[in-house]
């Protein structure tokens, strides 16, 4: 079996890492030069909660790509979600009638990806995953494989040989489960990251010390039963995720609030900056897409007001802007953003 990873960033490279210490092919390509070749150099330095792993490989920089030859079986990506088109039509030349297109990514880019490869080589991926890198070449992972959770499907549904196929690779980084609703499992995810990715990231501050504050907490859950009121509007299965079993599960808006309990519970430490945050920090443009930008767009799509989850993406749009910087100045900004719709 032949895989590639296009994207190998945080928590492209460990998984990467994982497989090819587990004796798979593995092509690793990625966009950032100095992380390409600092690998190549001294290879990965994975610091992992019980010490520090080291893997050499040889990746590949972007422009090596068109030397590639032949198909890959399974692709994996882990690119920011507003990258997923281009990443796809680049390695697309490189899948056959067979292969499957994975996004290790936040985010619905589930579609972005059918529309390209097809949705019979779609493969989508929830990712419960704690990871960082301070510097090309360094990762940090703060939760263990046995503590890492992912789960994975087929956007058409049904449990494939490919899927299998995933569902072990990955198995090598994390815990993995499969399931037959990917689209709703993604939506799962993304009730737990909208209360805690912009946040969290417009105050400058880590996860649990924002989320420990009782009005920025607050805020945050109006922020959540807003998803989850539009996510029952469109459809969406509330079903068992990161960690919270079925006889656990609320049946109300409560669920939502109980995900990003359970994202502070096993994937959070003091000093977990989120997503978000990490891009802000490196000068980079963050995935507002993914989170409460795809909110306010399937609301509009249906006519339902996100008034909550638009004012806090306005306040994410102004630090990308310049206008704001994410800090704690913010506070009241934040707080008035999730009394949004009710003046």
């Amino acid at each position: 079996m032949r895989v590639a990873f296009c994207g190998a960033g945080a928590v492209g490279a460990s998984l990467s890492a994982d497989m090819i210490n587990a004796g798979v092919d593995v092509t690793v390509i990625d966009p950032w030069a100095p992380h390409v070749d600092a690998i190549r150099e001294s290879g990965l330095t994975v610091n992992m909660p019980t010490g520090t792993e080291h893997t050499p490989f040889h990746p590949l920089h972007l422009y090596d790509v068109p030397t590639l030859r032949g198909t890959f079986d399974i692709v994996f990506t882990g690119v920011k979600s507003y990258d997923t088109r281009w990443v796809a039509e680049l390695m697309k030349p490189l899948m056959g009638p067979d292969s499957v297109f994975v996004g290790t990514q936040n985010g619905m880019t589930i579609d972005e990806v059918s529309e390209i490869v097809g949705p019979e080589r779609t493969v989508g991926c929830v990712v419960g995953i704690a990871a960082n890198m301070p510097s090309p070449g360094l990762i940090n992972r703060e939760v263990t494989r046995e503590g890492t959770w992912l789960a994975v499907g087929s956007l058409e549904g049904p449990v494939t040989d490919r899927v299998r196929q995933v569902h072990e690779l990955l198995s090598h980084g994390a815990q993995v489960e499969i399931t037959e609703d990917i689209r709703s499992a993604k939506w799962m995810k993304l009730l737990a990251n909208i209360p805690e990715m912009l946040p969290s990231g417009i105050l400058g501050a880590p996860l649990v010390e924002a989320a420990g504050n009782p009005v920025i907490r607050l805020a945050m859950d109006q922020a959540s039963i807003e998803a989850y009121r539009l996510a029952k509007a469109i459809g969406v299965t509330f079903m068992p995720s990161l960690g919270i079993a079925a006889d656990e599960m609320p049946d109300s808006e409560q669920y939502a609030l109980d995900l990003l309990d359970a994202v502070l519970a096993r994937f959070s430490k003091p000093t977990t900056r989120v997503a978000v945050l990490q891009d802000w920090d490196k000068g980079r443009r963050a995935e507002l897409d993914a989170f409460c930008g795809y909110v306010v767009k399937k609301g509009k799509e249906i006519g339902m007001p996100t008034p909550v989850n638009e004012a806090i993406l306005h306040l994410a749009l102004q630090i990308e802007s310049g206008e704001l910087a994410p800090s704690w100045d913010n506070q009241e900004l934040l707080v008035a953003a999730g009394q949004a719709g009710k003046q």
